[in-house]
């Protein structure tokens, strides 16, 4: 390894680190701030008054009440929107959890069934404690032609016993027979259609409506079986489909669908930031990360607060964060709450005296050595009758459960232990907490991470966690923020946009609202516009799922934390543009371009969001607590000229520096750093390839090659680049 990969920390940083450091909570400051939660939990706790708490997401809500509103067929506004797409043939539906997917399916099933010619419907999802959600409803009380009803033989989810992991035979006779009857509702697991298919074959289900929730655990990898199964559904073309989730995009580097197939679905999307702001009760969502030392069941006393209904997700036994005895912890948590007082013979609670006095209820969801036993539990959480009792129970201790679809109105703190497998769990976790409901003003995620130990020979798996967490933080900025909408500057108005007092002006960079919807028309100078439908589909629909590709991105996020000489184009056009052709190859070399700039002005305007709405404290001190939206409403007013080469210079890591140096020691980062930069490699033939051809664009706009001996450091790499394109191409590196 070449000596000069190593790159100390710079003393500019180390002074960045130490002013961060210094920053204390004032708690006369932060009340129902995005940090109020965590300055409790902490001081409550005898802790110093300075904090390892870091507030990544703050989102106030506006409370307007649309989200609950319902029309004359008791459609709320989601619901609505699915519904007048119900004559799609493959339709999905993007809605955030809580905002009545599944009843938008009850909707569209029911109307297919009646008036489009379909014989029956069949509702497949990933575990038996989801399939409640399509029991029967009373659809016609509240305004809609028919009920929702489903024959208690054909829901295949209130079987007794665990999710099945291999084929039961007995389930899968059931779909044949179903499939041979006049019924027209089977519900079933991911598993169990899975199993069905293989035996009775794509033809089987032709005339059907097959509806998949939570969509993201298919994949367009040959190894995931359900989509290669929808994939020979929609070559077959006999079939209707609905697919259904909250979070599009994948843990992994798959795609969910290939982009040929994904292209013949029409797309409802209803955001976060709708959901959010629609509702009644709901003030504030607070999302951040508790970065400890030592065991993680001395720091859970931080941050776990009893007077708040929470949903505990300890670790995985495979994690380090895991003392290997998932059952030991669970009593650990219970200890430091207070006194065990036995279970409640009906429900299978523990029942725990705090130190107040006061008695709590608390859900064991860990142990699964007695199935009986979690059965009543699971019964009890499920019971309809206690839907309505913020009191049936206080404190969810689980492992692998209470995450998707799992329905506890009353939740208001999730806090997990340990970064989990995937970006898509955590925005599924912190969905738990999300929903809406009386006396609930404030919810929070909370991710307890171990700090990076320099003195550890894991050192590299904690930075890892570490890194991870900041992507799932600048994520969920991401989901939560508003849609943007790019055109070219005098592209000309959209409708439904508000362009402020002096309305749309030729020859200004506009920006348009509508804060109804959460939606920003920005016009930008220098924009590429998508050529093709499907160009035009990501661009309006997928923005989200690219930049999840980017932030999960190692060599992406690792540079633009810590190496103090990258350019940020590198960043933003070259990792950024290889991200985007790899997902997207069929694409036109134009539209792949147009892809990736759209996705960069997302991402990018989002963070400038954040760091605008950290302005105005005492000092310039960072203001996580203000709502990321007034962010973007300064953009809106300020920006008087927009263009693509502005926001291609920006560092989309930039603001989540800051996030790492509030969590560790200056020891601990400078590990962090050595690690890091030793990971460094010289340029590759792929980079070196890819800065050639920004080369060749550089001489097409300014009649002129690049500089070596530039000032300007993008010249300067697009430079070295093409003189290393030239070498390698000499050595025959390329085929």
């Amino acid at each position: 390894m070449n000596e000069s990969t190593f790159m100390p920390i710079s003393k500019k940083r180390l002074a960045e680190i130490a002013a961060i450091r210094e920053e204390t909570i004032d708690t006369s400051d932060i009340v129902e701030s995005g940090e109020s939660f965590f300055a409790r939990a902490t001081l409550r706790q005898g802790a110093p008054k300075k904090s390892k708490a870091v507030p990544a997401v703050a989102f106030k809500t506006a409370r307007t009440g649309a989200s609950a509103k319902a029309n004359e067929l008791g459609m709320r506004t989601m619901q609505e929107r699915a519904y007048d797409r119900r004559g799609e043939q493959y339709l999905l539906i993007k809605s955030p959890p809580a905002s009545g997917k599944s009843r938008a399916l009850m909707f569209i099933a029911l109307d297919k069934l009646r008036n489009q010619g379909i014989r029956q419907a069949i509702i497949v999802v990933p575990e038996k404690s989801i399939g409640g959600s399509f029991a029967d409803e009373p659809l016609s009380k509240f305004g809609f032609w028919a009920d929702w009803v489903v024959k208690p033989q054909w829901n295949l989810c209130n079987t007794p016993g665990p999710d099945e992991e291999r084929v039961d035979p007995s389930k899968v006779r059931a779909v044949g027979q179903f499939l041979a009857s006049d019924d027209t509702v089977l519900v079933c697991t991911h598993a169990t259609f899975r199993f069905a298919v293989e035996q009775f074959g794509v033809e089987a289900f032709d005339g059907r409506l097959i509806a998949v929730d939570e969509f993201h655990h298919v994949s367009a990898s040959p190894d995931n079986r359900l989509g290669s199964q929808l994939g020979e559904f929609i070559k077959r073309n006999q079939v209707h489909i609905v697919a259904m989730t909250g979070s599009y995009f994948r843990g992994d580097a798959a795609p969910v669908l290939m982009p040929e197939d994904e292209a013949k679905f029409e797309t409802v999307t209803y955001t976060y930031y709708e959901q959010l702001n629609g509702y009644e009760h709901l003030k504030a969502l607070n999302i951040g990360y508790f970065f400890y030392t030592g065991r993680y069941l001395k720091a859970i006393e931080a941050v776990l607060d009893p007077t708040r209904k929470t949903i505990v997700h300890i670790p995985s036994v495979n994690s380090r964060e895991s003392t290997k005895d998932k059952i030991k912890e669970v009593e650990e948590i219970m200890e430091y709450l207070g006194e065990w007082q036995g279970a409640d013979p009906e429900t299978g609670f523990y029942r725990v005296k705090l130190r107040d006095g006061r008695l709590i209820k608390i859900a064991d969801l860990v142990d699964d050595s007695d199935h009986a036993k979690r059965g009543k539990v699971l019964a009890a959480l499920k019971d309809p009758k206690h839907r309505s009792d913020r009191d049936h129970v206080d404190i969810i201790i689980a492992l692998g459960m209470a995450k998707e679809g799992f329905d506890w109105i009353w939740c208001e703190h999730a806090l997990t232990v340990g970064y989990r497998s995937s970006l898509t769990e955590i925005i599924q976790i912190i969905g738990r907490a999300t929903r809406d409901a009386p006396g609930k003003e404030t919810a929070s995620f909370t991710n307890l991470i171990a700090e990076p130990d320099a003195s550890e020979a894991a050192v590299v798996d904690a930075i890892n966690d570490t890194l991870k967490a900041i992507a799932a933080s600048l994520l969920m900025e991401q989901v939560l923020a508003p849609r943007f909408n790019f055109t070219p500057k005098d592209n000309g108005k959209l409708d439904g946009f508000d362009y402020g007092p002096d309305g749309y002006q030729e020859g200004k960079t506009n920006v348009g609202v509508n804060e109804e919807r959460g939606l920003y028309h920005f016009e930008i100078n220098g924009l590429v516009e998508p050529k093709s439908e499907e160009a035009s589909r990501i661009c309006r629909e997928d923005l989200n799922e690219v930049i999840t590709a980017f932030v999960q991105d190692n060599t992406a996020l690792e540079r633009g934390l810590f190496d103090e000489e990258v350019v940020p184009q590198e960043l933003t056009q070259v990792r950024m543009g290889k991200i985007v052709r790899d997902r997207y190859p069929d694409l036109s070399n134009d539209d792949q371009e147009a892809v990736r700039q759209h996705a960069v002005a997302a991402l990018n305007l989002t963070q400038k969001a954040k760091q605008l709405a950290g302005e105005g404290g005492s000092g310039g001190e960072d203001r996580t607590n203000t709502a990321l939206i007034d962010g973007v409403r300064k953009i809106a007013m300020d920006v008087r000229d927009l263009d693509i080469d502005l926001i291609d210079s920006i560092n989309p890591f930039e603001a989540a520096y800051s996030v790492l140096a509030k969590a560790t020691n200056e020891a601990v980062l400078k590990q962090v750093h050595a690690v890091i930069s030793a990971r460094r490699t010289a340029l590759t033939p792929e980079e070196a390839k890819e800065l050639a051809g920004g080369a060749v664009r550089f001489k097409r706009e300014h009649g002129r090659f690049p500089s070596i001996n530039s000032g300007d450091a993008w010249e300067k790499r697009l430079a070295e680049g093409a003189s290393a394109f030239v070498r390698f191409k000499d050595e025959g590196r390329y085929a």
